[in-house]
């Protein structure tokens, strides 16, 4: 947003001294042009009053039947009624743009028995099945979010079976929902400020190595280009504006790793900045811990 209001206001200030200029010259006096812009704190004045009227906060009196003048005029108030509007709706976007949640720097792999659904967990104890864990957190102290969604997609090529030639494909993964169960998409009710939410994506196939080749039926030993994308969409309290963001995962990027991640430890007692884990959020836990991807 600086950088903007920055590049708004130079643009002003050139047009403004532009303007002034050609305002001069179009001047009907009997004074020379040197003498003209030798007057230096007249024509300084002259480009305030002209940047003033750039921005809407003043007007210029053209000189009787000096048609220039009256068209440089013209160009400086429709400037003026303009330059708020842009101005304004440059805070607006900026303002409603938002994007309130902060991705753990990769999405780590880990074993299904270790997810935080026990059920699941019980079911996945016996297995060597892996699981994708993917987290974020909403990074905003006076902004609520609400009624949060997250889905997953695959997107990946491969060869045409007419021609051969390569074409994109998606796939619509299934995620853990707040039972364990496999569903279309996970929700939240509400979004804590700081607290971090974890997407659990069933691959259900081992994966002793990255990248991996297999995830929910589909081998991808013949695809290329292959990308986890997971997309968030909410609603704001007060504000009343819907927020989307998304995390595009590379898998032969190095967007994944094996092992599982560093937890936090909630105190409800502490601020949620001051909750243990917090300067481990994008670490794994040591080997040893039973994080394995199998």
């Amino acid at each position: 947003m600086h950088s903007l209001l920055l590049m708004a206001l130079a643009a002003l200030a050139v047009l403004s001294a532009l303007v002034a200029a050609l305002w001069t010259l179009a001047e009907t006096s009997k004074r020379s042009l040197g003498e003209r812009f030798g007057a230096q704190e007249q024509v300084f004045d002259l480009g305030l009053t002209v940047l003033c009227a750039c921005v809407g906060t003043d007007n210029l009196e053209p000189q009787r039947d000096n048609t220039a003048q009256q068209l440089l005029a013209t160009v400086a108030s429709i400037t003026g009624a303009l330059a708020p509007a842009v101005l304004l709706g440059i805070v607006l976007i900026k303002m409603f743009a938002l994007r309130p949640f902060v991705w753990r720097r990769r999405a780590s792999i880990s074993q299904a028995r270790t997810t935080d659904f026990p059920d699941y967990a019980l079911r996945c104890a016996s297995g060597q099945d892996a699981v994708i864990a993917i987290r974020f957190y909403n990074r905003f102290d006076n902004l609520s979010v609400v009624d949060l969604r997250a889905r997953a997609h695959l997107r990946y090529l491969e060869p045409s079976p007419h021609d051969g030639s390569l074409v994109i494909y998606k796939k619509w993964l299934k995620v853990l929902d707040e039972k364990g169960e496999p569903a279309d998409e996970r929700y939240w009710l509400a979004v804590e400020r700081g607290a971090p939410f974890t997407v659990w994506i069933p691959i259900e196939a081992p994966v002793p190595r990255l990248p991996f080749r297999e995830i929910q039926g589909k081998d991808l030993s013949r695809s290329s280009g292959v990308k986890l994308l997971v997309r968030l969409s909410a609603r704001t309290v007060r504000l009343g504006t819907e927020v989307a963001d998304e995390r595009w995962f590379d898998l032969e990027a190095g967007d994944f790793e094996l092992g599982r991640f560093v937890p936090l430890e909630p105190d409800l007692d502490k601020d949620v900045w001051r909750w243990g884990g917090w300067s481990r959020f994008d670490d794994l836990l040591p080997p040893g811990d039973g994080q394995g991807a199998g």
